[in-house]
């Protein structure tokens, strides 16, 4: 008997030592996330990812976050430890995040967000609207057309337009290269201003601002991280600026084509459900946008201006 109960004491010490090897959570999802960089867009877009994904599996997720600091080289770095970790689904918010995720593993679920433009981003030429690879997720691009139309609508008498964006995105420069196309299909003249990094925004900005008399700036991480250094430039040398996105404009422009990063986040959220619970082939899965689209302005920098906006624009503060 003593014996038998030995065994059986061994028996549990085993079990207690594999459940504490497998973490403390107890959850059945783990999650892992890479965003870019701490600002207002993206951070909305993992609060809605999660916020799904929570309302969904209440207890029973876990999410590793991870934030790069706006550093690509540090977006492979956590993704490959997040790989090496075993997670069952990576959510990477903005390109550089997904296109670390995509390098770092074929077989885990990839969900993307904050992405301007996966065909660009993941290098695919025959786009479909779907990836067919383990990738899928929701685009934060509002459609560049309009954007372009509300250049033209703000600011009529504007001539040249510069093109102001971070070199090393290749959605802005994506981005960039419709919203020419458009511009000057209205006869405007178009100039594109780059910078590399973050040192670079503050110079590059003047010469945009010399040189244009309306300056757009898309999507882009890099700028919108740097948004109060954009303005500081811009504002006082009486430029105005069409932002690619809400949380941009609130920092640096005058108007904008609104998306809600909390919403873009929450619909990858559920996507990221019906992979890991029903089963869904992220490869078969159409990339998602936004389900609606705002003209909003920032009241502050149109008044400091002397810009008349229409009616239909609503306020940003």
């Amino acid at each position: 008997m003593k014996k038998f109960l030995s065994i059986v004491l061994l028996a549990v010490m085993v079990l207690n030592l594999v459940s504490c090897s497998n973490g403390s959570s107890g959850a059945e999802y783990r999650i892992g996330i890479c965003q870019l960089v701490q600002h207002e867009a993206l951070d909305a877009a993992t609060e809605g990812f999660k916020a799904a994904l929570s309302e969904k599996l209440g207890e029973n997720v876990e999410f590793i976050e991870h934030n790069a600091s706006g550093d690509a080289a540090t977006c492979i770095t956590i993704c490959n430890q997040l790989v090496s970790e075993n997670v069952d689904l990576v959510m990477a918010n903005a390109t550089s995040a997904l296109q670390a995720a995509a390098s770092a593993t074929a077989d885990i679920p990839i969900v993307g967000t904050s992405v301007t433009d996966y065909a660009t981003a993941l290098e695919i030429s025959d786009w479909s609207g779907k990836t067919e690879r383990n990738i899928t997720g929701t685009a934060d691009l509002a459609p560049l057309d309009e954007q372009a139309a509300i250049i033209h609508e703000l600011f009529p008498e504007a001539e040249n337009i510069g093109i102001l964006y971070c070199s090393a995105e290749p959605n802005s420069v994506y981005q960039a290269g419709v919203v020419i196309e458009e511009l000057e299909a209205m006869g405007l003249s178009c100039e594109v201003f780059t910078f590399a990094d973050t040192n670079d925004v503050a110079n590059v900005t003047a010469a945009a601002c010399a040189a244009s008399d309306v300056i757009y700036v898309p999507t882009d991480n890099t700028a919108a991280s740097c948004a109060e250094t954009i303005n500081n430039v811009a504002l006082p040398a009486g430029v105005p600026i069409v932002a690619g996105e809400e949380n941009a404009c609130k920092g640096f422009g005058a108007a904008t084509l609104s998306v809600s990063y909390y919403d873009i986040g929450y619909i990858a959220g559920e996507m990221a459900y019906e992979i890991l619970v029903n089963g869904a082939n992220p490869g078969e899965m159409e990339i998602a946008f936004a389900p609606e689209f705002v003209k909003v302005y920032n009241s502050e920098i149109c008044s400091a201006l002397g810009i008349e906006v229409p009616e239909d624009y609503v306020s940003i503060g």
